[in-house]
């Protein structure tokens, strides 16, 4: 990880180093907390973050969840974003808000414990690499969605994506493929998965996924080019006998995927339409598409 030169911290401007917290932080030992994933990048008008908006929202919508209350509004986090960006003076990075409970109390109640909140960013290109990549179908499944708020994105979830990370590099693949408690299709550690299959696009329901933000990027993207996008049930039949295959993620940005354990998909490239859809949200995240200029909050 490439070190920036301030973290913004319960309302400060704090050194990358001194960014610090108890050993017994409330959240360190059970999980509860919240975070986002945001980009921004480089525009012809400057840096710009992608829906922060939108990720925003859903930040303090995961709290809800949690019985948090963030000490702080959404406009303070947004312009502690906007400026963390001009002092660290970076063109392009990933963002890190996260909110968690801090030290003072423990037990699994959390309430009384103090809630910390802080931004980090750093520079960080695509998560998976720009080639399509090769995952396994993991042994372990996604959590069950009557066990957790399935559309949070809470800290402790994501001990499940590192069981299902760890698995597929040691199976020599980049990233893992998790299923849902009925053995259909859910998503990755970290992505939400898409599949092509005669010129139509399908993706698991949100019942047992994250619904992230760049998925229904791809929704309008797609509506866009005239293609059509449904929600279904797909089973690992329907997987490997797809067209095409690719992530979505903040982290991730569009991904093709060219190997699903010993299944080669699409003869191992990328395929004809991930590729427009990635050609089209490249634009679109660097403010080259006039329709989606909203989305784009400038630093200025």
């Amino acid at each position: 990880m490439e070190e920036t030169k301030k973290i913004w911290l319960d309302g400060k401007f704090v050194n990358w180093q001194e960014a610090k917290i108890h050993v017994l932080t409330h959240t360190l030992h059970y999980g509860g907390g919240v975070f986002e994933g945001i980009r921004a990048y480089q525009t012809k008008k400057g840096p710009a973050v992608f829906r922060l908006d939108d990720h925003l929202k859903r930040f303090y919508s995961s709290a809800l969840g949690l019985e948090m209350k963030i000490p702080f509004s959404k406009k303070e986090l947004k312009q502690a974003v906007l400026k963390l960006i001009k002092i660290n003076k970076v063109s392009e990075c990933y963002i890190r808000p996260i909110a968690f409970y801090g030290y003072g109390k423990m037990g699994l109640d959390p309430h009384g414990a103090p809630v910390q909140v802080a931004i980090a960013l750093w520079p960080w290109s695509s998560y998976l690499g720009e080639k399509p990549i090769k995952v396994i179908i993991s042994k372990f499944i996604r959590l069950h969605p009557e066990s957790v708020i399935s559309n949070a994105k809470i800290c402790g979830y994501y001990v499940n994506s590192i069981y299902a990370s760890l698995e597929a590099k040691k199976k020599k693949a980049d990233e893992a493929l998790l299923l849902d408690y009925q053995g259909y299709l859910a998503e990755g550690p970290g992505e939400n998965i898409f599949i092509v299959k005669n010129k139509k696009i399908f993706t698991p329901f949100k019942f047992s996924i994250l619904p992230g933000i760049t998925r229904e990027t791809v929704f309008k993207i797609a509506k866009d080019l005239k293609l059509s996008v449904k929600e279904k049930k797909i089973t690992s039949k329907e997987l490997k006998s797809s067209d095409e295959v690719f992530f979505s993620g903040t982290a991730a940005e569009i991904c093709p995927i060219g190997q699903i354990d010993k299944t080669i998909i699409n003869n191992g490239k990328i395929g004809k339409i991930t590729s427009q859809i990635r050609d089209l949200y490249r634009k679109i995240i660097h403010g080259e598409e006039k329709k989606y200029l909203n989305w784009l909050t400038l630093v200025k």
